[in-house]
């Protein structure tokens, strides 16, 4: 009778954070920026149909990289907590703190079950606060844990090294155009020290902004706004609220979040 194979609880656990962090590593980075007026997310993505950035409800986005499939499942079920809490309580109960607890539960219950494979994916759970000291980012690992981060954050892909470059260069109270423009040269930022251009139609932007006068603060900047702010050196001034190629701000958007093909890992 053969022995059985043995693998330490440590080493099984090592082996499942190596798995996820690859699968997480070989989608584009995105980056979540605090600006004066609110909070710009910013990534690399030439669809226009499958996005990156979601509204998961009035004040609060989601962002995501990794596996397609899996984090889309996880938007899903984001928006409907919400949904169901609002409801049963009242729409100032629903937060991004108790949403990254509920991502954070299922994340980790699922990383430690021998039964099944880990998410590959790493989550950015942001809220917009009436003032800037009133403004929350979640970053949520694929292991469950959960980050309280201010000011700035990466996740996918180059994420360390675009982090440090955001850390040295972010300040609070930059304009939109200000953050947007950072956010893109931290992107555009090769693993080997080079840089690359990325053109503005794959760009997907998308802010939460507290000076909105509607309830729902998540807006997507897209086409000529998005080109002013990148163009512009005195752009920061234009408001998010000005005229745009697409509708105001799609309430959780039913068509996922992500990347350049079909595949379930983005590229």
């Amino acid at each position: 009778m053969s022995t059985p194979f043995y693998v330490s609880p440590q080493q099984a656990m090592a082996d499942r954070a190596e798995y996820a962090r690859k699968g997480i590593a070989r989608g584009r980075s995105l980056v979540v920026l605090q600006y004066a007026d609110g909070i710009v997310f910013v990534g690399e993505n030439p669809s226009r149909a499958l996005h990156k950035f979601s509204e998961i409800y009035d004040r609060i986005g989601f962002a995501a990289a990794g596996k397609y499939n899996e984090y889309e499942n996880l938007r899903i079920g984001g928006v409907r907590y919400a949904d169901l809490r609002g409801y049963t309580y009242d729409r100032d109960d629903v937060t991004a703190r108790g949403l990254a607890n509920v991502y954070a539960q299922t994340l980790g219950t699922i990383f430690s079950s021998a039964a099944e494979k880990p998410y590959e994916v790493e989550l950015v759970v942001a809220e917009v606060g009436s003032e800037a000291e009133g403004d929350q980012i979640y970053r949520l690992p694929h292991d469950g844990s959960i980050v309280d981060e201010h000011g700035s954050v990466a996740v996918g892909g180059n994420a360390e090294q675009i982090s440090s470059f955001l850390d040295q260069r972010h300040r609070d109270g930059m304009t939109l155009a200000e953050a947007l423009k950072l956010a893109v040269q931290a992107l555009s930022r090769e693993p080997g020290g080079g840089e690359r251009e990325i053109p503005a139609e794959r760009l997907e932007v998308a802010v939460l902004d507290r000076t909105r006068p509607q309830q729902r603060k998540f807006k997507r900047i897209v086409g000529r706004q998005l080109a002013r702010l990148l163009d512009t050196e005195a752009a920061g001034s234009t408001p998010t609220d000005a005229p745009s190629d697409t509708e105001d701000g799609d309430s959780a958007d039913s068509t996922g979040t992500t990347p350049d093909s079909t595949e379930e890992t983005e590229k």
